[in-house]
């Protein structure tokens, strides 16, 4: 990847654990066109889900393959999140964006939110979205009907570790009522990419 000083666009990175509303504020913010926004699509080893689609939702590779990527230094950051189940965020793809003239926004987990924010310190706007507790987000999780029972209880394990890193992100955004987090959401992009 190109070094700092060629970097075209901007970094927007909405991290949270899984139920908090992440991707709906993403979602919001990808159709309001003056922010000039294109979405990363995560690679991950794990299977389609429901009416996930390639290249889409995610860029779905095989174990194998995902490995030969992390042993090439083809990701910007990756992680194994559950055991071989890896997700990461391909160079390639932000270059992809960075070439359309757009800043990139992600939707990403928080160890992976954060390696970026790292990265990339003066280009990233890194956002910790917060659920109102974590009982609520179990009951979104459930509502999902989208993972067993397990995979639930694992998450909501793993969000009790995320919350404790949310003073790390720029800024923390409490989704306890959506309107309200979606039109902060706004506010803050359209302020970071619109500053010099």
């Amino acid at each position: 990847m190109a070094n700092n000083d060629s970097i075209k666009g901007k970094l927007i990175v909405f991290s949270a654990p899984s139920g908090s509303g992440k991707t709906t504020i993403v979602r919001h913010l990808l159709g309001i066109e003056k922010l000039n926004l294109d979405f990363s699509i995560s690679a991950t080893s794990r299977a389609p889900r429901g009416n996930e689609v390639d290249g889409k939702d995610y860029y779905f590779l095989s174990l194998h393959d995902f490995k030969n990527h992390i042993k090439n230094g083809d990701f910007l950051e990756w992680e194994e999140v559950y055991r071989d189940n890896f997700y990461g965020t391909l160079k390639s793809e932000v270059e992809r964006i960075w070439a359309k003239g757009k800043h990139v926004i992600f939707d990403i987990d928080v160890a992976g939110g954060l390696r970026i924010k790292k990265k990339f310190p003066e280009q990233t706007l890194a956002v910790f979205v917060k659920p109102p507790s974590v009982d609520e987000l179990k009951i979104r999780l459930k509502k999902r009907k989208t993972e067993p029972e397990d995979k639930i209880n694992m998450r909501i394990a793993k969000a009790s570790v995320e919350l404790a890193t949310a003073p790390q992100f720029d800024k923390i955004i409490k989704n306890y009522d959506l309107d309200t987090a979606l039109e902060e959401a706004e506010k803050l992009v359209d302020e970071f990419v619109n500053k010099q």
